[in-house]
């Protein structure tokens, strides 16, 4: 799923493609019956209002909260994206497959031009088209198709904007604000809290994982039990590893893709995510890396440096736990 860096990347350049330009029209093949009478494109009677909302709206600004991009539009509308697991925004000049392509590619639309747009296999699951002013398209490549599209007035915040938390990198997020938000989440897992929306916003699966690496903190340890000072590593970790996910322009290890068609790079610089049976690159560590699950999600971390802040009896049973789980478990994420 894109989580924060990606989200961002796809932002800037889409700052540089498309502000100024105006929607002449938009196509969407998405159709499903448990979104009928739903706020979602999926709904087909939405989509049709959707498409007539946005028809001749000139692209304002584009702007990120969160894993949520909000392209904003005259007349007080504003379009929100959320590309969930697999989807990603991509910018060119699309044409309709012919009859012989889509049987071949089983899509409605090709890029024009030779390249990634084209030949990449997960650029080719197009299912959202907008139709630009400068006859180049703004498409949607979501291969299980899970993202969220809809329309909100510009001037009135959706429930799903109003319930995020603090933007990591933002200028008022602040130590201090941070720690604020922890007491009530004293009990739970650190992964856990970081992967809550509604504490910081943007951070999934795979950041989370290499922020706490960077921090020396076990994914299973107890909020309330780790150190001021250790929070703050982990303060500080958030703001540098997310940073150099943007510098990278995003982490391209599943489906996600630039608007360009071509990959991030950030996963090429993973110190564990989806490394499990390595060896730590951590200088003079020499742990291995271990896989655990916390909450129905996946969890990677050194089985040495990353400490466990934990009572003692629990962190023996999650010690024999964590045995167990890393002799049984598939390398697949979840």
């Amino acid at each position: 799923m894109p989580e924060l860096p990606e989200v961002q990347t796809t932002m800037l350049c889409l700052k540089d493609k498309i502000i100024g330009l105006v929607i002449k029209d938009v196509w969407s093949i998405y159709d499903s019956n448990f979104y009928k009478g739903k706020k979602n494109i999926k709904d087909r009677s939405y989509f049709k209002k959707f498409r007539r909302e946005i028809k001749d709206k000139k692209i304002k600004k584009v702007e990120r909260e969160g894993k949520y991009l909000q392209i904003i539009l005259s007349d007080n509308l504003t379009i929100l994206i959320h590309m969930k697991m697999t989807g990603h925004l991509l910018y060119g000049k699309y044409r309709k497959t012919t009859a012989k392509e889509k049987r071949e590619r089983l899509e409605e639309w090709i890029a024009e031009e030779k390249g990634p747009l084209r030949d990449d296999p997960f650029n080719r699951f197009i299912r959202l088209v907008f139709f630009l002013s400068n006859k180049n398209c703004l498409a949607l490549s979501d291969s299980r198709k899970f993202a969220t599209v809809f329309l909100h007035p510009t001037k009135k915040l959706p429930r799903e904007i109003l319930q995020l938390g603090p933007n990591p990198l933002g200028k008022g997020f602040t130590f201090k604000n941070f720690v604020n938000k922890l007491p009530h989440l004293s009990k739970r897992p650190i992964k856990q809290v970081l992967l809550d929306q509604k504490v910081v916003c943007g951070i999934g699966n795979i950041y989370s994982d290499e922020i706490l690496w960077k921090s020396n903190i076990h994914p299973r340890s107890t909020v309330a039990l780790i150190p001021q000072s250790v929070l703050y590593d982990l303060y500080q970790s958030m703001k540098s590893i997310l940073r150099k996910g943007i510098n990278l322009k995003g982490d391209s290890f599943s489906d996600y893709r630039r608007p360009d068609g071509r990959k991030g790079s950030y996963h090429y610089h993973h110190k564990v995510y989806q490394k499990r049976g390595s060896i730590c690159p951590l200088r003079g560590c020499r742990g291995i890396i271990k896989r655990t699950k916390i909450g129905g999600r996946s969890a990677y971390f050194c089985s040495r440096h990353q400490r466990l802040y934990s009572p003692k009896k629990l962190k023996q049973s999650l010690n024999i736990e964590e045995t167990k789980q890393d002799d049984s478990a598939s390398n697949r994420d979840i």
